[in-house]
């Protein structure tokens, strides 16, 4: 994990560390889904989920700011890092929720929101999620595909360096009930357990 601005935070909704030590046992993903305020909320309201964090992670330069990846430049996604317990929740279960709550066929945006940052990625700690989620990848698209959308855009790549995004950022929607939130799925049900748990899932 990268950057120092996770050292005394703690969870506002759960209270639990984000920066660890967390939980013996417990595991780590990640997931690029768009503004990354909706996309948080979406996983802390899973049932196994230990800790959520925002951050930028997918770039090129350590250290980046909320302004600097906003320009595109540094080629960051606002990514969301999940710590769960997988005796909870299975990594299967948690591609679901990615997949579902985003629309991952837009390539550089999500909605309104425009820009590299804002792009569809899973960002894997392990071979066994790779899988899986090439795996989850495939059997959307072909769900989708029926459904009339275009191909997933979806980028998926063993994960790098995790950023931890700026203090106001972190459970912004829940410091900020009102708060905007683009995040919006197809409507289309993601299918879960064909061929992913062989792939560790």
């Amino acid at each position: 994990m990268g950057g120092h601005r996770e050292a005394d935070l703690r969870h506002f909704v759960n209270g639990a560390p984000l920066g660890g030590p967390f939980a013996e046992g417990s595991e780590k993903a990640m997931f690029a889904m768009g503004c990354f305020w909706g996309a948080e909320r979406v996983f802390w309201k899973t049932p196994g989920a230990l800790v959520t964090a925002v951050g930028y992670s997918g770039g090129r330069v350590p250290s980046p700011s909320y302004e600097r990846v906003c320009t595109g430049l540094t080629g960051h996604a606002e990514t969301v890092l999940v710590v769960y317990d997988p005796s909870e929740v299975s990594y299967e279960r948690l591609l679901q929720v990615f997949w579902e709550n985003h629309d991952p066929t837009q390539g550089m945006r999500q909605g309104n929101d425009v820009g590299t940052q804002y792009r569809s990625a899973v960002f894997t700690f392990s071979d066994q999620q790779q899988q899986a989620a090439k795996a989850s990848a495939r059997a959307y698209e072909e769900v989708l595909s029926r459904a009339g959308y275009p191909l997933v855009t979806t980028e998926i790549a063993p994960a790098g360096p995790f950023w931890y995004a700026e203090d106001y950022h972190q459970q912004y929607l829940a410091k900020n009930p009102g708060g905007y939130c683009g995040l919006g799925g197809t409507g289309v049900s993601c299918p879960v357990g064909t061929g992913l748990d062989a792939a560790g899932a």
